[in-house]
């Protein structure tokens, strides 16, 4: 991004054309262009993902990458999966959104006071960006950051997300803490000179919800905590 972005509905207007990276070009539009059988009928979005959420959000939501025939194939972020399914319904729950489910876009969803992004905005291969990827988008993290003036609570799913969004945070200009923080879940540190409350989270992956590592009482007590935080 060469001129900073004046507003997050600008930021997300460049992630949607962005084509920086060739590996995961490619594999988002081949992944559009195959298709899974049972979307066989559907247009695949193929394209990066916006942030999806409220603008003036005090609560940012971190994840790793949209998922193949997930956010690839909607268009929205976390729309579409079993992830999403988990995710939605915890923010229904908190008060976050006004419904529990995220099928596609025009369904209705609205979230209130919540602001979603990911480390990397491309579905990349078996779900694993590289670093050089992860370098190449964190500027759009980093000018989200810059432009959520009133950020309160930052909610990070897994490890990627957490480190990608401590290094966005320092690379935006915001005082980083001493050492890094410890990752573990619910594990909740607040962050140096009124910066927000950042929280460690599992992804609501199918091996973390199947698995019993992630339930659902775990992810409410997530958003239960941010939503204190964000003074809700």
């Amino acid at each position: 991004m060469a001129q900073a972005a004046g507003s997050v509905d600008e930021v997300q207007q460049r992630v949607v054309a962005c084509r920086a990276c060739p590996r995961l070009v490619e594999w988002r539009e081949e992944t559009a262009r195959v298709k899974r059988r049972m979307y066989r009928d559907e247009d695949y979005w193929g394209r990066p993902l916006a942030a999806l959420g409220d603008p003036a959000a005090r609560l940012l939501i971190v994840g790793l990458a949209p998922a193949a025939h997930g956010g690839n194939r909607t268009g929205r972020m976390f729309t579409g999966d079993r992830s999403g399914d988990w995710l939605f319904g915890a923010l229904h729950r908190a008060g976050f959104a006004n419904q529990p489910e995220s099928v596609r876009p025009g369904d209705g969803l609205e979230l209130h006071g919540a602001l979603i992004t990911a480390a990397a905005r491309c579905a990349p291969p078996a779900n694993k960006p590289t670093r050089e990827e992860l370098a190449t988008c964190q500027p759009y993290i980093v000018r989200e950051i810059e432009l959520l003036a009133d950020l309160r609570a930052v909610v990070a799913l897994g490890r990627i997300a957490f480190d990608a969004f401590l290094r966005s945070y320092a690379a935006a200009g915001r005082t980083p803490p001493d050492r890094k923080p410890p990752f573990g879940h619910d594990v909740a540190t607040l962050l140096p000179d009124g910066g927000p409350l950042l929280i460690a989270c599992y992804h609501p992956s199918q091996q973390n919800t199947q698995t019993g590592r992630l339930t659902e009482p775990m992810l409410d007590a997530v958003f239960a905590r941010a939503r204190d935080a964000c003074g809700f």
